[in-house]
């Protein structure tokens, strides 16, 4: 094995960490008898090799190592080293990234194209491991061919083969979702892949078959899903309960019956197979049956494996042992996250289902309702968590559900509980169903109310910060235990925001704490939660101990602590009018962000516009984009009397910067009153980006009314009429996304029901 392995020049190459001179060690770990040393060098391979899927001329010259050990049986955990194949090789680079490759990323562009060529020219390995012993490779197998093989009418013919002779639930799953892979990757092939996994759907004995073929449906054929799938996928749930955990969920239906399932070809139209051939290939490949030899590889026909005993894929997957490694820490969280689960793919299976119905949200929220109303807990906790994921996504009736969610806090499993308890955080208003059981969890376990950690400072549950947003004046009491601690949380002021006037009680503990802190390098993080909640109260009666901390702020992170002091004063306005001669000298130093806050603050507490226009005037014409918004905003509270800047303010309506564009046409609106040419600049910059929305609808609310037939109100509706939230991004979001896109539609509505108090006429 590894023959020439030290003749590449290892050291001339590089990968995440520096010379490449460790790979042969690595590769000869993955082939190493010690299961800790195969994951170790396994681990290398991703952390440092493939680094976040990255390609180096090391990765390129790993590949025919690597498929040297994926085709050895005495290789354990080749099931591993076929899924890092698989994903060095999977890299698809279509006509649009392709356009958008800047001189930089060439190398890179090039090195994921050789990989895909060099794994894709040995791909027809995987024919042959589909049949391994290893139930490990077994797994890994199918995806790979659905990945790489150029020929995808062979791949789903030896998929369908294969499933009614593998013996293994699992493996028979990765079958499945094979096949789905291979109609999304090649759209001509997905309506024969829909009306298999149809059949499968309905007519296959094992209810996980059944859920998987269902889940592969909704992604790449959606119209053959059934009308009543709600109610179908939970009777495979309950199915899928029923089944005892001892009898390894084989879900074979019967002594005697195909452990697949149904028969490979019960459907109309023949696959090509070994005594089949299509009449022609719809993505442009030559016909060839799978026992027919291609170039170097060989196809044998699918021969059955012995089903006594069934060896599970995770057995076949050799022996895991705890490791420091990344690969370990990851299999030991999903050990213990599926330890004593029957069916630990459903999860998985069901969140790919939801994924495939995307937008049908009625359907999708009818499923979690019945899931989060399933005995099984850990069934519950996947649903309060694909209910997070759903309601960040997607708009729509969620009563029903966030009340479901809200009963998982009473459970005894802390898990369930915490999971529950995080997702109601997220959602703010939309979390009311849920109020009384958060106040009843809030009331049970105060021990809970703050989380400490390892460092850093406290900060509160999320029980405490869920209660909070909503207003509830429930949550007072573990704000106000919060503000007796050492360390006040880092996230008491944002709560004491959502709270409004209900929290205006610990407006005299906040003011204490502000008044114990030391100025020294400590300063920032000790007292901005503090000021935050007393600008969110307008707690002018903290005055004094604000502007001791404006007086005194460090040199470290001083810039910050100044901007939350100013800020604190501006929002006491006029009851803060000790503030004014130190603000006066701030504002003396034009130029400077802190001249613009100050001017800000001043003109708030003393109303002094003749004291602050030149020093706003000056801040728009900054170096810096920050601080012309920062003054164009400035400029905007003053109203009328700002008057002057407009044709500064239109001037700014074609700069590059969309954001200071936005500004300046709002603040062009509140000086001059004019909407025609704001509505205009506003529309353009709500179109070219979606996070801009917010602050445009702020604008036309205030504005209203909206004309009927207006370019506006057709904004709006069609806002209002869309499903997705403005903000959601696959593979990610904030921890506000809900809460602004739901602001954003109440804004939108405020716009069109015209509560402004001007026109965008």
């Amino acid at each position: 094995m590894f023959s020439g392995i030290d003749e590449v020049d290892w050291a001339s190459m590089e990968h995440a960490y520096g010379p490449a001179d460790d790979v042969p060690e690595l590769l000869r770990g993955l082939a190493s008898a010690d299961p800790a040393e195969r994951e170790a060098a396994l681990d290398g391979m991703y952390g440092a090799v493939h680094h976040q899927g990255d390609v180096y001329a090391c990765t390129l010259a790993c590949i025919p190592f690597l498929f040297e050990l994926v085709v050895d049986p005495g290789v354990q955990d080749r099931g591993g080293v076929v899924e890092l194949l698989t994903s060095i090789g999977g890299f698809d680079l279509d006509e649009d990234d392709e356009a958008e490759i800047d001189e930089d990323e060439i190398e890179g562009a090039a090195n994921y194209a050789m990989a895909a060529a060099a794994v894709t020219a040995g791909a027809g390995v995987f024919f042959e491991l589909i049949a391994d012993e290893d139930p490990g490779v077994r797994l890994a197998a199918p995806l790979a061919l659905a990945t790489l093989h150029r020929h995808p009418v062979r791949v789903l013919a030896l998929l369908r083969e294969r499933l009614p002779v593998e013996p293994d639930e699992e493996v028979r799953l990765a079958l499945v979702e094979a096949a789905g892979r291979v109609a999304l990757r090649h759209r001509p092939l997905a309506e024969r892949v829909g009306k298999w996994l149809g059949l499968l759907a309905s007519r296959a004995d094992s209810p996980g078959l059944r859920l998987a073929a269902l889940a592969q449906l909704a992604r790449c054929s959606p119209d053959g899903l059934p009308g009543d799938v709600v109610p179908v996928v939970s009777e495979l749930l309950r199915e899928m309960r029923s089944v005892p955990e001892e009898s390894g969920d084989r879900g074979d239906g019967g002594e005697h019956a195909p452990p697949g399932g149904i028969a490979a070809r019960e459907d109309d139209e023949p696959e090509p197979g070994p005594d089949t051939a299509p009449a022609a290939d719809p993505v442009g490949s030559e016909p060839v049956k799978p026992s027919e030899q291609a170039g170097s590889e060989t196809v044998e026909a699918v021969q059955p494996v012995d089903l006594d005993p069934p060896a599970s894929a995770e057995t076949g997957r050799g022996e895991h042992v705890a490791t420091p490694t990344l690969v370990g820490q990851l299999r030991s969280l999903y050990a213990q996250e599926n330890a004593g689960r029957g069916t630990p793919w459903a999860a998985d299976l069901l969140r790919t289902l939801h994924v495939g119905l995307d937008d049908r949200v009625g359907d999708r929220t009818a499923l979690l309702a019945d899931q989060l109303r399933s005995p099984d807990r850990r069934q519950r906790i996947d649903a309060v968590r694909m209910s997070g994921g759903l309601i960040r996504a997607w708009r729509g009736p969620y009563e029903e559900l966030v009340a479901l969610v809200g009963e998982q806090l009473s459970d005894p499993e802390p898990r369930l509980a915490e999971a529950a308890s995080h997702v109601l955080e997220e959602l703010f208003g939309l979390a009311a169903p849920a109020a009384d059981a958060l106040a009843a969890r809030l009331a049970a376990d105060p021990g809970s109310w703050v989380k400490t950690w390892a460092s850093g400072p406290p900060g509160l549950s999320s029980t405490v910060k869920a209660l909070a947003r909503l207003g509830d004046a429930r949550a007072v009491p573990a704000l106000a235990a919060a503000l007796e601690l050492p360390q006040v949380a880092h996230d008491v002021g944002s709560a004491v925001g959502h709270l409004g006037a209900a929290a205006r009680p610990l407006a005299g503990a906040l003011r204490r704490r502000l008044a114990e802190v030391e100025l020294d390098e400590g300063a920032y993080d000790r007292a901005s939660p503090l000021l935050a909640g007393l600008t969110a109260l307008r707690a002018g009666e903290a005055a004094p101990e604000v502007l001791r901390v404006l007086r005194g702020a460090p040199e470290y992170r001083g810039e910050w602590l100044r901007t939350a002091a100013l800020r604190a004063l501006g929002a006491f306005g006029p009851a803060a009018r000790e503030a004014v001669p130190e603000l006066r000298a701030l504002v003396r130093r034009p130029g400077t962000a802190s001249a613009t806050e100050a001017a800000e603050a001043l003109w708030a507490v003393s109303g002094d516009a003749d004291a602050v226009l030149p020093v706003l005037i000056e801040g728009l014409q900054s170096d810096q984009v920050h601080d012309r918004r920062a003054a164009a905003v400035a400029l905007g509270a003053l109203g009328p009397r700002a008057a002057v800047v407009a044709p500064r303010l239109r001037g700014l309506l074609a700069h590059e910067e969309l954001w200071l564009r936005a500004d300046a046409a709002i603040a062009l609106w509140e000086v001059s009153g004019r909407t025609r040419e704001t509505v205009a600049a506003l529309l353009t910059a709500w179109e070219q980006n979606r996070h801009v929305r917010v602050r445009v609808a702020e604008c036309l609310a205030r504005m209203g009314p909206v004309p009927e037939g207006s370019a506006a109100a057709h904004v709006l509706r069609s806002e209002l009429v869309s499903v997705r939230r403005h903000n959601a991004m696959d593979g990610g979001y904030g921890s506000h996304d809900i809460h602004e896109d739901e602001k954003l539609l109440a804004l939108c509505r405020q716009a069109l029901r015209g509560t402004g108090k001007g026109s965008t006429s």
